[in-house]
This record gives C-alpha cells, sequence and structure tokens, in this order.
C-alpha cells in the first residue's frame, strides 16, 4: 500500500499531463505541431525560472505575492536605464537583477528577523511595486529599446528558443541546490520541523531571508526576458503572475504547508499551467473562461494536497 502511495504521487502529475495533451491534439490540429510546442515552451519559460524561486520559498512554509510586481518593476527600470540613460545592456541587467535581489533581500528580512507574516509583507510589496512602476514611467510604455537586447527574449541557440535553455539550466541548477547542497537540506527541514532544524545550530533566518532573495532574482531574471521579448517596458506586465506561479508549483507537488515537493514535479506544473493556456487559446475560449479554470486549478491542487497532509498526519 506505502508503495503504490509513492508511486501514484510521483506520476499522477505526467497523468494529468498525458491526459492534456492527449485532449488538445484531438481538439485541434494546430496544437501538436512542432512550431506550436516551441512557442508553449517558450511562452513558459519566464512562468518556469520565477517557479524555482517560489519553489525554495513554500519549501519553507512561505509565500511571495511580489513576484509579478517584481517582474513589472525589472521591466520598468531595465527599460529606462536602456532608454534614457543609455546604459549597455549588460550593466542594465546587472543592476535589475541587483534592484530584484534587494527586492528580495526586503521581504525576506521583514518576514525571518521582523516575523511579519510573509503574506502580509509579500502583498503589501506587490501593491508597491506595482504603483512604483507606474510612477516610474508615468503610465506609459517604454519604446526604443536596442535591437541587441531582442537575443535575450526571441533569440535561438539553434533550433531551441534562448529562454527555454535558460528556464532548463535554471531547473537543472535548482535541483542540484535543493538536492545536493547543505542549505537545501535546510529548505525542506523549515517547512518540515522549523524547531528541529533551529534545534540543530541552523540559523534559520538567515535560511528564510535567502529564499526570497532567490526568489526576487530569478523574478527579475524573468522579467528580463519579458522585457526582452516584447521590447518594450510595460508597467502591467505581471499583472496576475503570481497566482500563475503559485499554481504550477503547488500543481507539480509542493505542497502549500511546506516541507515536501520536487522540482522535477514543479515543471510538470509548469508545462501543465502552459499548455492548459495554449490549448484554451487554440480552442478560442474566453479570456475569462481561461481565468477560472486557472482558479480551479489551483483550489484543486492545494485541497488535494491539504488532504494529503491531513491524511499523512
Amino acid at each position: 500500500m506505502k508503495i503504490n502511495k509513492i508511486i501514484y504521487k510521483k506520476y499522477a502529475i505526467l497523468g494529468v499531463l498525458f491526459i492534456l495533451v492527449t485532449f488538445f491534439s484531438i481538439s485541434t490540429n494546430a496544437f501538436l505541431t512542432t512550431g506550436n510546442l516551441l512557442n508553449v515552451a517558450r511562452q513558459v519559460s519566464m512562468l518556469g525560472i520565477s517557479a524555482v524561486g517560489m519553489t525554495c520559498v513554500i519549501m519553507t512554509s512561505g509565500i511571495d505575492l511580489s513576484v509579478g510586481s517584481v517582474m513589472a518593476i525589472v521591466n520598468i527600470i531595465g527599460a529606462l536605464l536602456m532608454t534614457q540613460f543609455g546604459l549597455p545592456i549588460l550593466p542594465t541587467v546587472l543592476i535589475t537583477l541587483a534592484i530584484a535581489a534587494t527586492i528580495g533581500f526586503i521581504n525576506g528580512i521583514m518576514v525571518a528577523y521582523l516575523r511579519v507574516p510573509a503574506l502580509i509583507t509579500t502583498l503589501a510589496m506587490m501593491t508597491l511595486l506595482r504603483g512604483l512602476a507606474y510612477v516610474l514611467c508615468g503610465g506609459m510604455p517604454v519604446w526604443g529599446l536596442p535591437d541587441s537586447f531582442r537575443k535575450l527574449g526571441q533569440g535561438h541557440l539553434g533550433p531551441i528558443p534562448i529562454p527555454v535553455i535558460i528556464m532548463i539550466a535554471t531547473f537543472a541548477v535548482g535541483w542540484v541546490f535543493l538536492n545536493r547542497t547543505r542549505v537545501g537540506r535546510y529548505i525542506y527541514g523549515l517547512g518540515g520541523n522549523r524547531e528541529a532544524v533551529r534545534l540543530a545550530g541552523v540559523r534559520t533566518a538567515r535560511v528564510e531571508t535567502m529564499v526570497f532573495v532567490i526568489s526576487s532574482l530569478l523574478t527579475g531574471l524573468a522579467g528580463l526576458i519579458m522585457l526582452s521579448r516584447i521590447n518594450t517596458g510595460q508597467p502591467k506586465i505581471g499583472t496576475g503572475f503570481e497566482m500563475d506561479v503559485i499554481t504550477a508549483v503547488v500543481l507539480g507537488g509542493v505542497s502549500i504547508m511546506g516541507g515536501s515537493g520536487s522540482i522535477f514535479g514543479v515543471l510538470v506544473g509548469v508545462l501543465i499551467i502552459g499548455i492548459l493556456s495554449n490549448g484554451m487559446i487554440l480552442l478560442d475560449v474566453s479570456e475569462y473562461y481561461q481565468q477560472i479554470t486557472k482558479g480551479l486549478v489551483l483550489l484543486l491542487a492545494v485541497t488535494f494536497d491539504t488532504l494529503a497532509k491531513r491524511s499523512k498526519n
């Protein structure tokens, strides 16, 4: 019985992915084409990169609602640095990533040291950053980015889009970090038994701060890729992005209560969200119904996780 439960937990998410692929392949001839599949991979690359950081946060039983606004502020600041200040691409990338990491550091300090609940901290940061993004650009799109910057979000390495390569590399590094490093074990431990980790001599506040920095830093990278894709700074970019990221992570098997989950499952969760969105667009499903569907998916994933946790206890 125990072996069957383990097998079910590991492969059920793959079954959901297979069912979705089969359904959309039958429903529309446009889905199962090389061009569309590469387009899906490119579209989910930003979601996947940010989801690796969100995984680290949720593993500690935290939450980061500010990722959508982090993407927006990086989008606007990056665009302004290259257009109004004339900075080259590399300094712009470094500065914007440093800003994203600083935002995560502030979130981490508030949560880990000042003990402000992560939900409240990141909700406030989400609102603050979104307003700041509109103030910096006056509510108007920022145009005139250099053509060479487009390669980050629109370029290819062979047939594979560069954003997809970055996403795969991020997942690989994330897997090694969580499964083959001491800090990775601490992250799992914080979600499973925080007091035991603290009594073992681990500085839990440092680890907790680190996961918020990682989350914002990776979201900053996703924001730069998005900026490169659309080649315009948009203050409304990333609206609702946090819900897609959280849905993908929880759907991928990471417990919303922390302490369990895998990077591989998160990758599958990201693909499910991407395929679901792409398939509904191909079937001309209204955007309103798409939002309802995503909300139901998140609700079902959290409900399943809660029931599984209760059963285990």
